[in-house]
């Protein structure tokens, strides 16, 4: 796609709360059906026609680059992997890599989270309705919150760089400050959006995929799309 740097995709972090899967691997090779999670963050953007990725890998990132190696992608791509440090904060790590990013916009997301490329969420418990003297006064399974949730996929400028620093972590100041300045706007996506936090999130994503109904897999639509259009 022109004029369009690389995806940045965030692969450092350790994982914590899959420990059942990550005691060996990054999280980013965590599977979904027999591909990491990282080969379906790639695919998303790959089959809407950006070839270009910047892998910011940390934690065991050296078998996130042999996994990019070895692997033989569908579409024609060109990954990169820097590693900016095992304990580098998100917007630290992008910060890092700034000379490769400066004069083009840029995608930019972790390596945790898929969807059907916004966001209102349900909670994943259920919720008591108390009283002003804390009486139970009845319950309701898994209500849909009434705020949105940052999905993880960013359109970035490459002005957003000057908001980042090498202890910056994403998700506070650089992003505050843009809202602030009136310079941050979001897209209200409402079809499907899943983060692989816990060993749960990843039970369930397997089992669509599994099951043969994952909606993240957008190469699949376009094929089926190609194909119905002969």
């Amino acid at each position: 796609m022109e004029g369009i740097g690389p995806v940045v995709i965030l692969c450092g972090g350790r994982g914590t709360r899959l420990q059942e899967r990550t005691h060996a691997i990054p999280k980013a090779l965590v599977e979904i059906g027999d591909r990491p999670i990282l080969w379906h963050v790639i695919r998303i953007y790959a089959a809407q026609g950006l070839r270009r990725f910047l892998l910011l890998t940390g934690y065991l990132g050296e078998m996130i680059e042999e996994f990019v190696i070895a692997t033989d992608w569908p579409e024609p791509v060109e990954i990169d992997c820097v590693d900016t440090g095992l304990d580098t904060p998100t917007g630290g790590r992008i910060a890092l890599v700034r000379e490769r990013l400066t004069g083009q916009p840029f995608c930019a997301t972790y390596a945790d989270g898929v969807a059907d490329l916004d966001l209102e969420p349900r909670t994943q418990f259920g919720v008591a309705e108390l009283d002003p003297d804390d009486r139970v006064l009845g319950f309701e399974e898994k209500p849909r919150l009434d705020h949105w949730v940052n999905g993880g996929f960013f359109c970035l400028e490459p002005g957003f760089l000057d908001y980042l620093a090498t202890d910056s972590v994403l998700e506070r100041a650089p992003l505050r400050h843009l809202a602030a300045a009136g310079q941050l706007r979001a897209f209200r996506h409402t079809g499907f959006w899943e983060c692989m936090d816990t060993y749960k999130d990843a039970v369930m994503l397997n089992d669509l995929w599994g099951g043969g109904q994952a909606p993240w897999a957008v190469w699949e639509r376009d094929t089926a799309t190609e194909a119905g259009a002969l």
